[in-house]
Order: C-alpha cells, then structure tokens, then sequence
C-alpha cells in the first residue's frame, strides 16, 4: 500500500465494484494496476490477471542478465562458485 493510494492486480482486480469497495476499506484512493509489456501479444498480455506473471517474468530476465555480466567480467561459473566456496570456508 502506497501512502497516495493503492494498486490493485490480479484476476480479482476485475470484479465489478472492487475500487470502489477497496476505497471505502482503504480509506485512500484505488486504481487499477496493469502490467508494461511491449511485444506482440501486447493487446491480451496488458491486464492485470497477468501481473504477477509479467512480474516475476522481469525479475527473472533482470537476474538473468546481471548474472551474465558478473559470470562474463569474473570468467565462467565454476570460478565463481570457487569463489562463493572460499567465503564459506574462510
């Protein structure tokens, strides 16, 4: 919950008269959230029952990719878990 309002995803986010209920449970102003995705099924994929989807799906495409940079700057995977390794250890 943010101090300006509330952001409402999911499914349930849809039922008919939800803002208005949740504003009334809230106190606070209510909007509805929709997920950013830019491709081609943009049109189906841009509602909130596919928040948490597109979610998770960022976090993981972010993790991947900063994964990369490290493994690609420090040489290959096994290196670093030789690393990780030694923290433990030490």
């Amino acid at each position: 919950m943010l101090s300006s309002g509330v952001v409402l995803t999911g499914g349930s986010s849809l039922l008919p008269g939800i803002v208005e209920l949740a504003e009334n449970i809230f106190l606070k102003p209510v909007r509805i959230g929709f997920p950013e995705y830019r491709g081609n099924l943009d049109d189906v994929m841009r509602n909130p029952r596919f928040s948490t989807v597109m979610g998770l799906l960022q976090v993981a495409r972010l993790q991947y990719i900063q994964s990369y940079k490290i493994t690609k700057q420090n040489g290959n995977f096994k290196s670093i878990l030789a690393r990780m390794k030694e923290w433990f250890i030490n």
